[in-house]
């Protein structure tokens, strides 16, 4: 016959057996952990490598030294900080429900968190205004988009995400409120970042819904008006010019494309920081309750964001997919490498 202790729960482990405070440990299957380690670990080196040949190609390759480029160049640097310095120890933090590096730490990896995901965002909200001029403004895209304006959009890509998210945390604004519930919470161990009402909202409205809604509006017009230049060049006149009509229908075609580019990459982008950025803010007016896995599963979706980024240049680019043969096949180490063409001739 079957004890009470034989059906009892496993015995609770702890963060730090020897630490009076520690916080408890998640109990996992060996399957789930490994399992998590794999996905989390492969997501990790794809993002890193991904991110590493698009640097690698724009500062190696002098005909991608353009302004629209530099924009990537840098994002791709950010996504690339991402995987080194941000993902290796959430990951752990997740898996583990631990965190076992401190609470200096553990302050300084929030803002890196903060600072490096909404710099990548930022990024992307001015490359969609880059695409803007490009689509919508062409004749005036030289003048207006020049290397002096993409070095104030790097400057206000960094800066702004460097002040938020390094007062936020050093200075606690976000605790305001909430100092009873945190103090409740709190254990050695624990790393997280808890949102009060007003942060949750001022937060995720710098971070995300302020870029989001320029990005959403900018590639609707932009989508507004490639639409309109294919019904113009198949409407125009019957009689063209064969030079001319190839030259407008290779545009149209480029224009085409492009807008189905940016149509991915708008809904990569959402699709991997809306859960999270909803949670961030509905969270405080449900008394904090979202489960900790529903909110490292919402957080690692944003770290894809990061992951993503370098498959859709890979896969709607030929340029990136000619430079990355070059890459892998040691070409660039050839003396004239930099001057090679990446671009078709007719192109």
């Amino acid at each position: 016959m079957n004890t009470p202790d034989q059906w009892s729960l496993p015995e609770v482990e702890f963060c730090f057996a020897s630490v009076n405070n520690s916080c408890r440990r998640n109990m996992r299957t060996m399957l789930s952990v490994s399992t998590m380690y794999v996905v989390m670990i492969s997501a990790i080196v794809i993002t890193m490598l991904g991110n590493m040949f698009v640097i690698i190609s724009i500062a190696h390759f002098k005909q991608l030294h353009s302004p629209t480029n530099f924009l990537i160049l840098s994002m791709a640097t950010t996504d690339f900080l991402v995987s080194c310095v941000v993902m290796p120890f959430s990951m752990i933090r997740s898996i583990e429900s631990c965190w076992y590096f401190g609470d200096l730490f553990c302050k300084l990896h929030s803002s890196l968190d903060i600072m490096l995901c909404t710099t990548s965002i930022f990024h992307l909200c001015f490359i969609s205004v880059d695409r803007y001029y490009a689509v919508c403004d062409p004749l005036h895209y030289v003048t207006k988009i020049t290397i002096p304006v993409i070095e104030v959009c790097l400057l206000i890509s960094w800066i702004v995400p460097i002040f938020l998210a390094y007062v936020l945390v050093f200075s606690e604004f976000n605790l305001i409120g909430v100092e009873d519930l945190f103090a409740a919470i709190n254990c050695t161990g624990l790393c997280m970042l808890v949102y009060n009402k007003l942060w949750g909202v001022v937060a995720s409205f710098i971070a995300f819904f302020l870029p989001g809604a320029v990005m959403v509006g900018i590639y609707i017009h932009i989508f507004t008006v490639a639409r309109k230049h294919v019904k113009q060049i198949d409407s125009g006149p019957t009689v063209k010019q064969a030079g001319s009509e190839s030259k407008m229908k290779a545009s149209s075609k480029k224009e085409s494309k492009a807008t189905k580019t940016l149509s991915i990459v708008m809904g990569v982008f959402v699709l991997c920081w809306l859960p999270f950025f909803l949670m961030i803010v509905t969270d405080p007016f449900i008394n904090f309750s979202t489960p900790e896995d529903l909110y490292n599963a919402f957080l690692w979706l944003g770290y894809f964001n990061s992951t993503f980024n370098p498959i859709i240049y890979g896969m709607f680019y030929p340029w990136f997919r000619k430079a990355l043969r070059m890459i892998i096949t040691g070409m660039i180490f050839r003396p004239d490498s930099s001057t090679l063409s990446l671009f078709p001739a007719h192109a």
